[in-house]
């Protein structure tokens, strides 16, 4: 199996890690093409092939991702339908690009997997939601597709009607979490703790409550029970953030989210 991508930005560089770290393919399996020029030295001390271009690319590749600005999709498509046979297999990695609009690009029946994968992608912990085209797509591609999304976290299929809804609820919420560490960690300054150790509590305070759950697989009303003495310093902080809308005010900026997804 040999993978290309078409733009090799941040989150490009994160999954060829991921699929290099699990020894998904031979380093000498991927290619890439990049007009940016950006992480020169990243990918050269990785190893991998840069294509003489996206047609040489598709060409050599069995599976071709197009880590491209959601606004070149339509001028990527152009330059490269013409080679991309039925065998290939073009992942999309764009907020809000439906398949039917994906399939519509290329003129023909082209087998199309729509993917969203997170920031910790980088850290390989990323969160990945997978919609595939019902043309000619196998059960064998989509697990070709989905390994290579497992090797730098965790991945699930979905419906296409839930990719918004996944954008709202994974795609973007590392960014919440970023504020909550920030806010977290200026409480913490405030009360006289120095600001690494304060973002470092929170952080790693963060991280090992995200696992408590994924191990247990406890309702999180339980694991925050758990946390809440009675008369004690917790359940006085949890009855503060339901008073100021905790709840509420990440309930409609995921539905906000959610909604500009939709629109893209």
């Amino acid at each position: 199996m040999k993978i290309g991508f078409i733009g090799c930005g941040n989150m490009a560089l994160a999954m060829i890690n991921g699929i290099i770290n699990n020894n998904l393919v031979d380093i000498s399996d991927i290619y890439y093409t990049d007009k940016s020029g950006s992480n020169k030295e990243r990918k050269d001390a990785l190893g991998i092939t840069k294509s003489l271009s996206n047609i040489n690319l598709v060409e050599t590749c069995d599976i071709i991702i197009l880590a491209i600005k959601p606004h070149l999709y339509e001028l990527i498509a152009q330059e490269i339908r013409d080679v991309v046979s039925q065998d290939k297999i073009i992942v999309s990695i764009a907020p809000g690009k439906t398949l039917e609009w994906l399939q519509s690009l290329f003129n023909k029946d082209t087998k199309i997997v729509r993917t969203m994968p997170n920031t910790p992608a980088m850290v390989n912990q990323g969160m990945s939601a997978l919609c595939y085209s019902d043309v000619n797509v196998s059960n064998e591609d989509i697990d070709s597709v989905q390994s290579i999304f497992n090797s730098f976290g965790q991945s699930a299929i979905i419906e296409e009607r839930l990719m918004d809804a996944f954008v709202g609820v994974a795609g973007s919420s590392p960014a919440y979490f970023f504020m909550m560490i920030e806010a977290m960690g200026d409480a913490g300054v405030q009360a006289g703790l120095p600001r690494d150790l304060a973002y470092q509590f929170a952080a790693q305070t963060m991280l090992g409550s995200a696992q408590m759950y994924l191990d247990t697989k406890l309702h999180p009303g339980i694991l925050k029970d758990q946390v809440c003495s009675p008369g004690g310093s917790t359940i006085v902080a949890v009855n503060k953030l339901e008073e100021t809308g905790l709840r509420t005010s990440l309930i409609q900026a995921i539905t906000a989210c959610i909604d500009k997804a939709k629109s893209m």
